[in-house]
């Protein structure tokens, strides 16, 4: 059997103000938590025992996803953190830290184990990639992605063999001197005796600090490359174009919640549309408890949470609107994620509730 382990620990602080109240694995996307794709992908490849390390807003990944039961799954978790002036304060690990800490902790990593971050929507054949890891014989195995050349800058580079042996590692190189085009997805494939190569008790991180080491000792560490969609959340810009994706059916295995009342057009339970004196042109998803007035126009692709309100004669295009977010009477919003507090550009540039000299009318549906 094999074991998983989802590492959530981290800040998000690259993808702010949307990981203001919320950890990075919780963004939603169609209504659900990222991490939750990655559980019920887990599942779908026979995965049951996933250990989840946490510490900012640890709680909400705590009580949203409890043990696992909902999912078929049993889910543990490890808090990273330390008391400091009598507060306790969250303290991340490092990616092989917090496994190293686990492993001292319990012992839990007694069988090979799936390693993953939980920001980055994946559909994987995990089945393949162990079938791959157990038959090259490899104590660890990292998963990359071919990347155009252009795009290595963004990147923590493989450079692997002929055989899939990892011979080095560039971190963000330049195109011209990258010595290959593999990226590395932040998936692993680990036997129990690599963490005995992480020092216990501190910061460690698997890709700069754990990866050179085995390279280092000549271990068997091979790099596996194979096609799959791999959606990271790294940035706000990249989050808009997830969801544009999404919403455009692009990705496998997710798809609209509610009920499609017209073409491209999903509603929730208990909505209020004036359809007769509204344009909706989909793919557009509108959350429940939510209320479109009279002369309103929505361009798609477009997601409305639960409880939002468009004013009369508003316009939306292209966005994202999070729970309870009012649009206010004859206002636009176009290429943005919006809350009742922040409005984020596609580029990333936020604008907050009350900000002097700003065009744009938006508010909390609640008030």
């Amino acid at each position: 059997m094999t074991k998983a382990m989802i590492l959530a620990a981290g800040q998000g602080t690259r993808i702010r103000p949307l990981t203001k109240g919320m950890p990075k694995p919780m963004i939603p996307i169609l209504g659900k938590p990222v991490l939750e794709y990655l559980i019920e992908h887990l599942a779908r490849h026979g995965i049951k025992e996933i250990m989840i390390n946490v510490a900012y807003h640890h709680w909400k990944i705590e009580n949203y996803f409890g043990d696992g039961k909902r999912w078929g799954v049993e889910i543990g978790y490890s808090f990273e953190g330390e008391r400091v002036h009598g507060e306790i304060t969250p303290k991340p690990l490092g990616s092989a830290g917090g496994m190293r800490y686990i492993q001292d902790f319990s012992g839990f990593f007694d069988e090979t184990t799936l390693v993953m971050c939980g920001d980055a929507i994946i559909d994987l054949d995990i089945t393949a990639a162990l079938a791959e890891h157990h038959a090259k014989g490899a104590v660890a195995s990292v998963v990359t992605l071919e990347v155009p050349r252009d795009q290595v800058k963004n990147y923590g580079i493989v450079v692997a063999d002929d055989n899939g042996k990892v011979l080095s590692f560039q971190e963000k190189p330049k195109p011209e001197e990258a010595l290959s085009t593999l990226a590395s997805t932040g998936i692993y494939i680990f036997e129990p005796s690599v963490l005995a190569h992480v020092p216990a008790g501190k910061e460690y991180d698997i890709g700069s600090e754990l990866f050179p080491t085995l390279v280092k000792q000549g271990l068997p560490f091979f790099a596996q490359s194979r096609p799959f969609h791999w959606i990271d959340i790294g940035r706000v810009s990249d989050y808009w174009t997830v969801l544009q994706r999404v919403l455009a059916g692009e990705i496998a295995d997710m798809h609209m919640p509610g009920k499609e009342v017209r073409p491209g057009v999903w509603v929730g339970l208990n909505t209020q549309i004036d359809w007769d004196q509204v344009k909706i042109q989909g793919p557009v998803y509108i959350g429940s408890g939510s209320r479109i007035e009279a002369g309103v126009s929505i361009e798609g692709p477009a997601w409305l949470g639960n409880g939002c309100l468009l004013r009369q004669g508003s316009q939306l295009t292209r966005s994202v609107l999070f729970d309870y977010t009012r649009l206010n009477a004859d206002a636009a919003l176009t290429d943005v994620i919006a809350s009742p507090q922040y409005v984020v550009d596609r580029n990333g540039h936020t604008t907050y509730q009350g900000e002097e000299g700003t065009s744009l009318r938006w508010g909390d549906a609640r008030a």
